[in-house]
């Protein structure tokens, strides 16, 4: 956005040396995908640019570790992969149903105790992975669901679930309680009025906490480390093991995929929430 015409020459200064500041910051951190990318699309067997990808070369460019990722002989992605939509999936199921109804109930003004409960709903952001890690394998494992569909699966949840707490409780911060008083007073049950009122109202931050908490259990390395068995590896453990048993560029492949998947997350959480302050100012308008 262009500065007035009116500003004074120190603030014209400061504004553009602030915008350069993080042009260099946002290089900074987007770097490293400009060498994933290309060298995901690499015909050799190593993680090198050849002579042919410098000159720009079409022989030394290639999908075959995208086709390895997919299509290789005794393939350990594609069984990567299931396992991880698989987890994420229920994860972010459980995680979206507690996190809505505890960030409700914390909306609620009659709720005793706000601060503590937030704090320990929002604890699994705050503890470090390897700790929570180490706590939640003795945990399952004396439950008996250590290396378990049903542990990774509990365990995702209890990270996930703070993201959705996060963005549920900021949606519910400008919600209009008087909508659900007045469907109170029309005699609307309790579970009818959230279905019917709440939830489409606070949808938006709903579906961006599910977003989060899906990336968040597809990407969760750390605790899966504890749990995980031989038969229930996630794509992270495959590249984990990848990295250090056996170095290719389908490494590159599945991390390029990985990143664009996250990406387009993220672009749908900001415009869901672009659609939830336009709702709000809707609302607030009227």
């Amino acid at each position: 956005m262009a500065l007035p015409s009116y500003t004074e020459t120190r603030y014209r200064i400061w504004h553009y040396i602030y915008l350069a500041i993080c042009t260099a910051i946002f290089i900074y951190l987007i770097a490293p995908l400009f060498v994933i990318f290309p060298l995901s699309f690499s015909h050799d067997e190593f993680l090198v640019f050849s002579e042919e990808m410098k000159r720009l070369d079409p022989d030394g460019f290639s999908t075959r570790w995208y086709k390895d990722m997919v299509w290789g002989t005794k393939n350990p992605w594609g069984l990567a992969a299931k396992n991880s939509l698989f987890i994420a999936f229920f994860a972010t199921i459980g995680s979206v149903i507690i996190g809505t109804i505890a960030a409700v109930g914390l909306s609620s003004r009659y709720m005793p105790y706000k601060g503590i409960i937030m704090a320990i709903l929002i604890s699994p952001m705050i503890v470090p992975l390897i700790i929570s890690g180490v706590a939640i394998f003795f945990f399952m494992a004396k439950a008996g669901l250590a290396a378990t569909y049903t542990g990774i699966i509990l365990a995702h949840i209890i990270l996930g679930t703070p993201f959705v707490v996060i963005t549920v409780t900021a949606t519910l911060s400008g919600f209009d309680h008087s909508v659900t008083r007045a469907a109170a007073s029309l005699g609307s049950a309790p579970i009818n009025t959230f279905m019917k009122i709440t939830l489409p109202l606070i949808l938006p931050g709903v579906i961006s906490g599910a977003l989060f908490a899906f990336v968040t259990s597809f990407d969760e390395v750390v605790v899966v480390l504890f749990l995980a068995g031989l038969e229930n590896t996630t794509i992270p453990i495959q590249m984990w093991v990848g990295l250090r048993e056996q170095l290719s560029p389908t490494i590159l492949a599945v991390a390029t995929c990985l990143i664009i998947m996250s990406t387009l997350i993220l672009v749908s959480a900001e415009l869901l929430r672009r659609r939830s302050e336009r709702l709000r100012g809707i609302k607030l308008h009227n």
